[in-house]
């Protein structure tokens, strides 16, 4: 029991402030403090520069399981959706540059493409939201900080231009317009094929969110090898030739972006390099660049090649969409990447802070 007397308080214990331990006499580390502290390595701490060493706490989440919550999403259904909507964005560009300078069979090819692709990819969506009207109630408010609000009302605006710039184009009807929607859709396209990326890149599943640099590039030429491979396959030799260029530059792009993505992405990068994950991504990269040279090598004098190439580039362009997926809940379902790359910003952090 403690007193007040007139010389103070006698017999205080010490309360929630006292120091545990020390070093060199002076107060050590409070209970908790340890491990921000990594192992093999020395803190300054008062005025005397005092060292201390503390082993790095081994992180061990609860029971095992993940410390973010997976994604619920269907793999077939929202992977197919990045697929599929990539492939209808892109092919709407291709088919307004096809319908500019002549070229018959390519633009009614992409156009038909484009609306099949975005029929395909909201009757996925739909099918993961499990009713149609939970899709109609995103329309209700629009939300400029959220991609899916603002995405889903990109799709909403898409889908409609496409839908009459190919029905023009199969029937011959109401030919200006299907000029109008044609340039409607190829202008919404872009976003179409590219907002998907930064929607999962704002989640919290650390492959994607990791990514968020490079992501959007890496969707990009994806789509733009898809919609590529798609004028290959339905277009004549004659008038593929845009396909095939942007066969070469879709490949280019989704190639380098892929391979930057990994070598700044850490420990996480593991996630894109194993399992059935890796295993998709290089199939797809390799299915890719071999249909991108194919195409420009000998797609412009062999229809077989052409068809071929195109073949590769469709499935080299849903390989990788279905590989990110499952990168991502890969991620996710182990602790370690989303704890390690927490762990990495803070130590950058410090180590910034202490060279100041």
């Amino acid at each position: 029991m403690s007193e007040v007397t007139r010389a103070g308080i006698t017999g205080a214990k010490p309360g929630r402030d006292a120091v545990v331990g020390s070093a060199g006499g002076r107060p050590g580390p409070r209970p908790g403090e340890g491990e921000r502290w990594g192992e093999g390595r020395k803190r300054r701490r008062g005025r005397r520069g005092e060292a201390l060493m503390v082993p790095r706490a081994e992180f061990t989440s609860y029971y095992g399981r993940p410390v973010i919550k997976k994604p619920v999403w269907e793999e077939r259904d929202i992977a197919g959706y990045f697929f599929l909507g990539g492939l209808a964005g892109a092919s709407s560009v291709v088919a307004a540059g096809a319908q500019l300078t002549g070229r018959s069979s390519l633009a009614r090819t992409s156009k038909a493409g484009a609306a099949v692709a975005i029929g395909m990819s909201l009757v996925a969506l739909v099918h993961d939201l499990g009713r149609p009207a939970r899709f109609l109630n995103m329309l209700r408010v629009v939300k400029v900080t959220s991609p899916m609000s603002i995405g889903t009302w990109i799709v909403s605006a898409y889908a409609p231009a496409a839908f009459v710039a190919a029905s023009s184009e199969l029937t011959g009807r109401l030919p200006r317009i299907g000029a109008l929607a044609t340039g409607a859709a190829a202008l919404a396209g872009p976003a179409v094929a590219s907002y998907t990326s930064v929607l999962v890149a704002d989640t919290a599943v650390p492959a994607w969110h990791e990514a968020h640099r490079e992501l959007p590039f890496v969707f990009v030429g994806s789509a733009t090898c898809a919609a590529a491979g798609l004028g290959l396959l339905g277009a004549s030799t004659a008038d593929a030739g845009p396909a095939r260029r942007a066969a070469m530059l879709g490949a280019v792009v989704e190639t380098a972006a892929s391979h930057l993505m990994r070598d700044r992405l850490g420990i996480v990068r593991q996630t894109y390099e194993s399992g059935s994950a890796g295993r998709l991504l290089r199939a797809a990269e390799k299915l890719t660049i071999g249909g991108a040279v194919v195409g420009a090598l000998l797609g412009r004098r062999s229809r077989v090649a052409a068809g071929a190439a195109g073949l590769a580039l469709l499935a080299g362009s849903a390989g990788t969409r279905f590989g990110i997926f499952r990168a991502g809940i890969a991620s996710a379902e182990d602790p370690r990447y989303t704890v390690e790359p927490q762990r990495a910003r803070l130590d950058a952090r410090e180590a910034a802070a202490a060279a100041r």
